[in-house]
């Protein structure tokens, strides 16, 4: 038997050399490095701030420690249960309808000819780029009392317009629509991206077989698109604790007789903390958020490799 020969280690030099090569791809990075360092990173500093009484005149470093008494804020509001209750269904459901129906439509546009595609990704991907204080006056043109579009629909065919806004229980069912019809088109250019990426061999021995357009989707697309599914949803799973504030705050209007089921930590601590002022306790809210999200990956991650080791993540 031949001995493999060990791996040699690069030295300093050749670690230094290996850049100098490679200097144009990593000044092209550089943007890009640059801007997660200073928006993402440099940040985390501030989360001494969730374990700490903040004074201005001490500063950061100077200010009192706590503990954990800044995470109080949250658990000890007797809101606490509904605006949990309300972030974690609403993101399973963000979760699970937007990857449904992001599906469906990169299936469709799969069987599309090459013509029409393009008008149809940018369609879908429009809606991705429009603000949500936007979407809200959308949103509000529709279900307006007195001369929204849809009231007026209702009208029209002898029904009774509603005052949506001061209703609690259409907005379990218009904020996943809303939420879906802005985000879909993201998604679905994510996931016909990799229908795109299948070997057409595939097709073409499935079509010999005799295999029709709806088996050759449960045979071949879905199961090669497994791995972007798991890896999309794991990632998904990551802002299950975080709400989405734009969406939350601006679409429902901010009206407080819908806020029983349009509410979220995100808005609820940012209504509380405009008028206490308190930016201790939302840096503990944002840090136990950021916390539990990691916590939600790394358990979704272990349980994708103990059933199937190959799509997980890490």
């Amino acid at each position: 038997m031949t001995k493999s020969k060990p791996i040699k280690k690069r030295g300093l030099m050749q670690e230094f050399k290996h850049l100098r090569k490679n200097r144009e791809l990593l000044l092209l990075a550089a943007p890009g490095v640059l801007f997660e360092l200073v928006i993402k990173y440099l940040p985390m500093i501030g989360l001494i701030l969730a374990f700490k009484y903040f004074r201005y005149d001490q500063g950061i470093l100077g200010s009192k420690w706590v503990g954990f008494k800044n995470f109080e804020f949250l658990f000890k509001s007797q809101d606490a249960f509904r605006i949990i209750r309300n972030t974690l269904l609403y993101n399973m459901s963000y979760i699970f309808l937007g990857t449904l129906t992001a599906l469906i439509l990169a299936l469709l546009l799969n069987e599309v000819s090459g013509r029409m595609v393009k008008i149809y990704q940018t369609t879908l991907f429009l809606p991705y780029f429009i603000s949500l204080v936007l979407v809200g006056y959308i949103t509000y043109a529709f279900l307006e009392h007195k001369s929204g579009y849809l009231n007026s629909f209702l009208q029209t065919i002898g029904l009774s317009p509603h005052k949506w806004y001061l209703e609690t229980t259409p907005w379990i069912f218009i904020l996943p629509i809303v939420a879906v019809w802005k985000g879909v088109g993201f998604s679905t250019l994510i996931y016909y991206a990799g229908m795109v990426g299948i070997n057409s061999d595939y097709y073409e021995a499935a079509k010999l077989d005799g295999a029709s357009r709806l088996q050759m989707i449960f045979r071949i697309t879905l199961p090669l698109m497994k791995p972007l599914i798991i890896i999309v949803f794991i990632l998904g799973l990551g802002n299950i604790f975080r709400g989405d504030f734009g969406l939350h705050y601006f679409v429902p209007n901010n009206v407080g007789a819908n806020q029983a089921t349009t509410d979220v930590i995100d808005t609820y601590v940012y209504r509380a903390l405009a008028k206490l002022g308190d930016i201790n306790s939302g840096a503990a809210v944002g840090f136990l958020q950021s916390v539990v999200g990691l916590i939600t990956i790394v358990t979704a991650n272990f349980a994708v490799r103990r059933i199937d080791k190959e799509n997980a993540l890490f």
